[in-house]
């Protein structure tokens, strides 16, 4: 285990896993990904399948979570998301566990791959309208171990006001300032929801041009769905983000919601200097956004 607590994890190990835990599968061929994630280190497995393997302990419960709930969700939403197959144990050197999955076909989003931008904005916000409709009872709740998606932006305060002091010669501070207030006004008062937590590119699958998939449900839970809107901001602009605001049925308080949970993430990535996935906008770029849209709105 790496000094930071995360696990080396390399197709050694991944044969070794399923020679031993799933023989029927051992002769399959084992690759890595070549877009892979933060959380879980993600293996196909011959053509039909995939393994997940959380890279770190804090990631672990994501692998019941998806294994619990993503079974129950896929039914009711208009597009694929991930199907478990199998749950391994720990192993060996290995010390999680980890899952197996149906593989889904399709190239995470960008815009070059992408030929109806609105449309494509449409069809998420579809997604997650269709998210919102089912049944939250006994889904997982907000909290530390999904980074708070879904729960009270509050939980961020002191390191969002302190980011926006650490980059003052960089932002507006104090247009950030009331951006991010106007966020923590805006109170979310609904019921609890079902959100996917994690609305990016990388976890929005593309084929012929549109939508295909949505992957990667670790940080789904129920709750404020403010936490699924900030690809408004990393994602798309003009025409397709207002054809997301129009679908994705939203007032003016959950949008200011949302603006606050772009600010806070491009803050973190700012500060630390950190490489957006390269079809997203700039962490900067995305600051003097969110922060324009609010002036602009309050005038």
């Amino acid at each position: 285990m790496g000094g930071d607590g995360r696990v080396h994890i390399d197709e050694a190990l991944v044969r070794d896993l399923i020679r031993t835990q799933f023989p029927c599968w051992s002769h399959l061929p084992v690759a890595p990904v070549p877009l892979d994630g933060w959380d879980n280190r993600t293996f196909r497995l011959g053509s039909d399948l995939k393994m997940r393997l959380p890279s770190a302990r804090s990631y672990v419960p994501q692998v019941e979570k998806e294994y619990r709930w993503l079974p129950a969700l896929a039914p009711r939403l208009p597009f694929p998301i991930p199907a478990p197959v199998a749950l391994g144990s720990p192993a060996g050197p290995y010390p999680f566990p980890w899952s197996v999955y149906r593989w889904l076909d399709g190239a995470p989003a960008s815009r070059d791959r992408i030929g109806d931008m609105p449309g494509f904005a449409r069809d998420v916000a579809r997604f997650l309208l269709a998210l919102r409709e089912i049944d939250p009872a006994g889904g997982p709740p907000a909290g530390p171990g999904n980074f708070h998606r879904g729960g009270a932006l509050q939980v961020y305060d002191a390191e969002t006001r302190a980011t926006i002091g650490a980059m003052r010669d960089r932002i507006d501070v104090a247009g950030a300032i009331a951006t991010w207030e106007a966020a923590l006004r805006a109170a979310w008062t609904g019921p609890e929801v079902w959100v996917h937590g994690d609305v990016a590119v990388g976890n929005l699958l593309v084929e012929g041009g549109g939508l295909s998939a949505v992957i990667d449900f670790g940080s789904s839970a129920v709750g404020d769905p403010a936490c699924d809107l900030v690809l408004a901001w990393t994602f798309l602009s003009g025409e397709s983000r207002s054809a997301f605001r129009n679908a994705v049925g939203v007032d003016a308080a959950m949008w200011a919601r949302a603006r606050g949970w772009a600010l806070w993430k491009a803050l973190l990535v700012l500060a630390q200097d950190s490489a957006t996935n390269p079809a997203e906008r700039p962490a900067l770029a995305i600051i003097e956004d969110v922060v324009g849209e609010h002036a602009l709105w309050t005038r």
